[in-house]
């Protein structure tokens, strides 16, 4: 992919030329800002719908008008949420690709942020968490002589985990 940043021609190099085999899938992560924001999402719909019971149960004046614009209001974050789904899987954003060699980690910008050979993987620890409003798998990838890789997929069942495990067992990795 090329940028042009004023006058100079900025190559950014593309995870498809990283080298670590058949590309296998795409799948949205989060850091901690994305697990904040689910939640964050969460309790303000669970606002919305007590103050929406309020406005019937109590009745104040113009309550047609109020429930209409908090509505509108929950309508265009939804919207919002939709919006950035759509962006950042069309231009890479924090997304973890795997490969039959590898995978490879991107960061907000769509930059490389890691790359992790399956040869180099000691062991994937998983935690998982769900309540009311957060539910999340947070994954470690721990390597050989370097830091662990963390991050989160969001969800009750996200197809990275499932992708993650299998990937694992094929290479010899519990």
């Amino acid at each position: 992919m090329a940028l042009f940043q004023g006058r100079r021609l900025i190559v950014r190099q593309g995870v498809d030329g990283l080298g670590l085999g058949e590309k296998l899938g795409s799948y949205p992560i989060a850091g901690v800002g994305g697990g904040l924001a689910q939640m964050a999402r969460r309790v303000g719909l669970l606002l919305y719908v007590v103050m929406i019971v309020c406005l019937v149960v109590l009745t104040p004046r113009a309550a047609f008008a109020k429930s209409a614009v908090m509505t509108a209001v929950v309508f265009v974050l939804f919207g919002l949420v939709l919006a950035w789904r759509r962006t950042s899987a069309r231009f890479g954003l924090r997304r973890c690709y795997l490969y039959t060699d590898g995978l490879v980690v991107t960061n907000l910008f769509g930059g490389v942020k890691d790359v992790v050979a399956w040869r180099e993987v000691t062991a994937l620890n998983r935690l998982s968490g769900a309540s009311l409003f957060m539910v999340f798998h947070r994954v470690e990838i721990a390597r050989h002589g370097l830091r662990p890789l963390a991050f989160l997929a969001l969800g009750l069942e996200p197809a990275l985990v499932e992708a993650l495990l299998s990937q694992m067992a094929k290479n010899g990795i519990h």
